[in-house]
């Protein structure tokens, strides 16, 4: 069911609701007010018949007759009739001669224990009363047939009824109308999104100055299109740059094998092109195991195994790795800080996408500083975990600070040393894995340092 019928018939069924409360309650006074009126009548009927009957030495029969037939009561039919204590019938009056009330002795009784009795007979309302500070006992009962008070009911009954029809017929027409009204901005976004594909990431939605709902919503919409265009721009950058990558050996492996094949060699000089391929060979599958693990971790935390990671454990397996990679590259781990309690050093992560990720930091602080040493310091503070890694390398320049997690990125002063430009933007991902977060701060031609902080596992949910 489309919106604009859901939000009219929502409308209709709130104003159905309110009008026929609204009517019911109209009703509702009014006939009370007319059921009082009617009672108030009879009433003072009954206590003037009474009060006359009461001085029978002055007022005979035929004289009270001539009182009820002259005095002027607005409803019709009108009946009094008198009861004594035993019930026998001792005066009536009708409007009509022959017109009488037929009474069960219970509502006799029941006047003479509650004083007024209020009910309806023969299509008219009656009211029994009893002057119970009287010991004679007499009971009045009068009777008469309200047409004027039915006939405004029944008038009041068909007003409420055009009125009920014509309110509704009302609230569906204007909540079509302003459904439209309503719905219209959410039309407007979605013909605009329509022209939005992933050629033409660059459109905005307009949005218009009023701070409401679809203000927001548009406002919302286009962050997620900011953010998309850099996630495009990112996909296309690393496709541009991995392919250039994977292009150059593979280049420069089809042209020595291509240039060997063109005539017979010696094999001094197939091996020294076989060496050539070799090292371009485990250039290439070190470039996609590379790009193998970047894949990883550009996914989710949701496949990875998760466990309580010690840092400093992790911190000393730096040196003997350094070693291996080269061996003129030193750690110097700084642990003078730690604290008491062994809990304040586990994380929740995994083990070897946090060692990867320091071990990209430290590697690159040996590779690019010319005594090749990386001096890591890790302390606890505020419940975080902070790691340190420094070195008195070249350093980054200020503009080039915030490109250096891109894929395959590089600062102007390093690209005369062998590398992908995916080390830290590896270490930056698995970082975030570990909800933790990464800084730099560094000074051309005196060093750079690295500051990871990671949240104390006691203190922070499982990634």
């Amino acid at each position: 069911m489309p919106v604009r019928i859901k939000i009219t018939l929502l409308f209709t069924m709130i104003v159905f609701l309110l009008l026929s409360l609204l009517c019911t309650s109209v009703y509702y006074f009014s006939y009370s007010n007319r059921v009082e009126n009617v009672k108030s009548r009879l009433l003072n009927r009954a206590l003037t018949t009474a009060s006359l009957l009461n001085q029978s030495e002055t007022f005979d029969e035929a004289l009270i007759n001539k009182i009820d037939a002259s005095t002027a009561m607005s409803m019709n039919n009108k009946t009094v009739q008198a009861y004594n204590y035993f019930d026998v019938k001792i005066y009536t009056y009708a409007d009509n001669p022959g017109d009488t009330i037929h009474l069960d002795t219970t509502i006799l009784d029941e006047a003479r224990k509650r004083k007024l009795v209020f009910f309806a007979i023969d299509q008219k309302e009656a009211l029994a009363w009893c002057d119970v500070d009287n010991q004679s006992g007499i009971v009045i009962v009068a009777a008469a047939y309200d047409e004027e008070g039915r006939k405004y009911l029944e008038r009041l009954q068909l007003i409420l009824l055009f009125s009920f029809t014509g309110g509704i017929f009302i609230a569906i027409a204007s909540g079509y109308f302003f459904s439209r009204g309503l719905l219209l901005p959410i039309r407007k976004i979605t013909d605009e999104v329509n022209i939005i594909s992933a050629k033409n990431l660059t459109h905005r939605i307009k949005s218009g100055h009023a701070n409401d709902e679809w203000n927001n919503l548009t406002a919302t919409l286009n962050e997620l299109l900011n953010r998309l265009e850099e996630s495009f721009e990112i996909q296309r950058r690393f496709i541009s740059n991995a392919s250039h990558e994977l292009s150059t050996p593979l280049t420069s492996i089809s042209s020595q094998l291509e240039i060997a094949l063109q005539r017979e060699r010696g094999a001094g000089e197939y091996r020294k092109v076989m060496l050539s391929v070799y090292q371009d060979v485990r250039h290439l599958s070190k470039l996609t195991q590379t790009l193998l693990e970047f894949a990883k971790a550009s996914g989710t935390p949701g496949g990875i195994e998760i466990d309580l990671v010690r840092v400093d454990e992790v911190l000393m397996l730096l040196p003997a790795e350094m070693k291996k990679i080269n061996k003129s590259w030193l750690v110097q781990l700084d642990f003078d800080q730690l604290p008491e309690q062994e809990e304040q050093l586990l994380v929740f992560g995994n083990a070897i996408l946090l060692f990867a990720a320091i071990k990209n930091i430290v590697s690159n602080a040996c590779k690019y500083s010319d005594d090749h040493l990386a001096r890591v310091k890790l302390f606890v503070r505020l419940k975080q975990i902070i790691i340190v890694i420094a070195d008195e390398g070249k350093g980054i320049d200020e503009a080039e600070i915030q490109n250096i997690f891109q894929p395959f990125y590089r600062a102007d002063n390093s690209r005369s040393i062998t590398g992908f430009g995916l080390g830290l933007s590896l270490a930056s991902r698995f970082i975030k894995l570990h909800k933790g977060e990464i800084s730099v701060q560094s000074v051309l031609n005196k060093g750079t340092a690295f500051t990871i902080t990671l949240p104390v596992a006691a203190d922070s949910a499982a990634v």
